[in-house]
């Protein structure tokens, strides 16, 4: 394999592929990206055996196709240091591989491209199109939802449930629910459900674009893969049952609170700066037009927040994480927030007043 390639066309895919490379792998091969080039088209690979990435390039010449891999972050490390505009010639030299780039020479260990894993290609079951940014969108909405290392693996994800007209993305850690819906076709027969791992809605959602370019997600008994412009991703999907969402939602809520988004973000932020630093509990008390948001922790320090609301029903006293609110008010795009709910023992449901198909659920604490 040998060939010349500008810094700024190899450093672009390399960085995002290099994103899905473990620093301590259990194989050594998987510390590398695998280097392909085929008529003058250069595809580079990182996998940690759950995620697969593949970015392509032009290379500026290209005198001998081929194959290797080299240490992921050893190469994006030294062309991160060269100049722009620099010109780098890569070849392979005694199973090794030679890098020059004007007066700077680096010689790095290579391993055979046999070596590394590649994701098995099965038959795509079904497929849908979406724009890079409705599928961002998504991701955004509900991704701080999922659970980080919970011992119930399937929370440690997002649901993807797909039917005949619509896409639906659901993530919860147990004590709150994010989801979200876009009307689409697919070609779908019957309802579809699919759980895609932490590791891969990051990676997914840092390739995304916020354009109308349209990409194809397609789905397999086990993995999904999206086809990106100058990128393929793959992912496997989790092997679990997702717990039913519907039976989550909160049903029959009479008492509703409207407000400005934003106030009511930055009120629960300060009450917040003196809640309790391990459970974060605030005390929300309701009453006609007043939310009163009180906080306090244990070096007997005290937070009181009055916001002026729309809110005519009965008094209620709650208590809540005041993370999980921020987070919900902070991730809402409209205007205006709507809060439903029911009495001091039933989740909350935060939606916006309108534009958005967007729910989120909170369960409350006791204080």
């Amino acid at each position: 394999m040998q060939f010349s390639i500008s810094r700024e066309s190899f450093l672009k895919p390399l960085q995002v592929v290099s994103g899905v490379v473990e620093r301590r792998q259990t194989l050594p091969v998987l510390s590398n990206v695998l280097l392909q080039l085929s008529d003058s088209e250069l595809s580079l690979t990182g996998t940690d055996l759950e995620v697969e990435l593949v970015g392509r390039a032009q290379v500026d010449s290209a005198k001998l196709d081929g194959e290797t891999t080299l240490p992921a972050r050893k190469l994006l490390d030294i062309c991160k240091s060269l100049p722009e505009g620099s010109l780098i010639d890569i070849s392979v030299v005694d199973n090794k591989v030679l890098l020059k780039s004007g007066r700077s020479r680096f010689m790095l260990a290579s391993l055979a491209a046999s070596e590394f894993p590649k994701v098995d290609e099965e038959p795509g079951s079904f497929s849908l199109n979406i724009t890079q940014a409705k599928l961002k969108e998504l991701l955004d909405a509900t991704s701080f939802a999922m659970a980080q290392q919970d011992v119930r693996y399937y929370l440690n994800g997002m649901l993807f449930e797909v039917g005949e007209d619509y896409l639906r993305v659901v993530s919860t850690d147990g004590h709150r629910l994010a989801m979200e819906t876009v009307r689409l076709e697919s070609t779908v027969a019957e309802t579809q459900q699919l759980i895609l791992p932490r590791k891969g809605i990051m990676e997914l959602t840092r390739l995304l674009a916020d354009d109308g370019e349209e990409i194809k997600l397609t789905f397999g008994a086990n993995h999904i893969r999206v086809a990106i412009p100058e990128f393929t991703f793959t992912s496997k999907l989790v092997d679990g049952k997702f717990p039913d969402y519907n039976r989550v939602l909160p049903k029959g809520g009479d008492r509703v609170l409207t407000n400005d988004r934003e106030e009511l973000r930055q009120a629960f932020s300060r009450a917040s700066i003196l809640s309790n630093e391990k459970y974060h509990g605030v005390r929300i008390i309701l009453s006609e037009n007043e939310l009163k948001i009180l906080a306090n922790n244990p070096e007997q320090e005290e937070a009181e927040e009055v916001v002026a609301v729309s809110y005519d029903s009965e008094a209620l006293e709650m208590g809540f994480n005041v993370s999980y609110l921020i987070d919900v008010l902070s991730t809402l795009q409209s205007q205006k927030v709507k809060i439903t709910l029911s009495d001091a023992n039933s989740s909350a449901l935060l939606e916006a007043d309108e534009g958005s198909e967007a729910l989120y659920v909170v369960m409350p604490m006791r204080l």
